[in-house]
């Protein structure tokens, strides 16, 4: 067996798991494979955690950010723990990432109303590549919910065309917890979970007579293909996963009871025998 084998079923066995517990499988999938560890870690896509720099600004932690066991804030450009020779962005870049990272807290608010947003960026041989990461949680009373888009997304300067690859990754995770003084009418804990993974590729339009011209057409680009590419992923969630989770639960399971349901088939039934009755004796 090569050893491209386990790796794909490792990876076609974590996008069949829920998002919540993702992190738990995955040790347990490193300590079973250990030559794999650095590639699993890698390649799949965990919920996203929130941390708070130096100046109390919550930020996303993820393995964009990560250099050994320290992480990178967007907002000051250091780690913590602090980190002498961190990995961080050319100058150039960094003015890219800091604008970006404005643009998409506004993004986040609009379409939000909350939540964290995160952006990070690293030079590349051909450009620049970077992550975009938005997350929000809703933690009420018997119930928790949690959204995560993960946008990774590569820039190559034609001139005055740009060529981007966006990989775009939605974990969403829903949970009613049983209410208390509720255990004794036989309702459980419901859990509903998963992610979609969907990639586009665009070629732009892009302005590098200046600095600021090219920061605003690279944050118009990527803006642009982000805000369609979660527009369309929202449909596909809203449409096909909770239409056919509840036409699922509807044919399980009867709001209105066995009961109630055989009376208005009854009813149904001789309502239908005496139009039936009536039309043919106006035909006689």
């Amino acid at each position: 067996m090569s050893q491209e084998d386990p790796l794909t079923a490792c990876l076609d066995l974590t996008r069949r798991l829920p998002p919540q517990a993702i992190e738990s499988n995955l040790e347990l999938l490193c300590a079973v494979l250990p030559d794999l560890a650095d590639d699993l870690l890698g390649s799949v896509d965990q919920p996203l955690k929130i941390r708070v720099d130096g100046g109390g600004r919550q930020y996303l932690v993820c393995d964009y950010n990560r250099d050994g066991d320290s992480y990178r804030s967007p907002w000051t450009n250091s780690y913590d723990p602090p980190l002498a020779d961190g990995t961080v962005p050319s100058p150039k870049l960094r003015k890219l990432e800091a604008a970006m990272g404005d643009a998409f807290d506004v993004y986040r608010d609009m379409y939000y109303e909350g939540g964290v947003s995160s952006v990070y960026l690293w030079d590349t041989e051909d450009g620049f590549a970077g992550v975009v990461l938005l997350k929000k949680t809703n933690d009420s009373a018997g119930s928790t919910a949690s959204w995560d888009s993960v946008h990774v997304f590569e820039s190559t300067e034609r001139g005055r065309t740009a060529h981007y690859k966006l990989t775009s990754t939605i974990m969403l995770y829903l949970a009613k917890d049983i209410a208390p003084g509720e255990e004794t009418k036989g309702e459980g804990k419901v859990e509903l979970g998963g992610s979609m993974t969907r990639q586009n590729e665009l070629d732009a339009p892009h302005d590098p007579s200046s600095t600021s011209a090219t920061l605003s057409s690279h944050i118009s680009n990527v803006g642009r293909m982000i805000e369609d590419m979660e527009g369309k992923m929202r449909s596909s969630l809203q449409e096909v996963y909770f239409s056919k989770t509840k036409d699922i639960t509807t044919t399980l399971r009867s709001s209105v009871g066995y009961a109630e349901d055989n009376k208005h088939r009854a009813l149904q039934g001789e309502l239908v025998g005496l139009l039936r009755g009536k039309a043919q004796a106006q035909q006689a």
